[in-house]
């Protein structure tokens, strides 16, 4: 694994760390229903990059 995955690794697990934050207090507190779902959709787009990141280098 080069330097570069392991540097875009590192962010997209920090981005999924805040992005479940985030989506967690907005289900605690439901102001914009459109904005719950553009969070979902990006955790899950960051999730999916990550897995691709992770098997395309084993």
């Amino acid at each position: 694994m080069d330097k570069k995955s392991k540097k875009r690794i590192q962010v997209l697990n920090q981005r999924i760390q805040q992005l479940r934050q985030r989506l967690s207090a907005e289900k605690k507190q439901p102001d914009d229903l459109r904005e719950l779902k553009n969070l979902e959709d990006q955790l899950a787009a960051a999730e999916a990059e990550l897995a691709k990141l992770k098997s395309s280098e084993q």
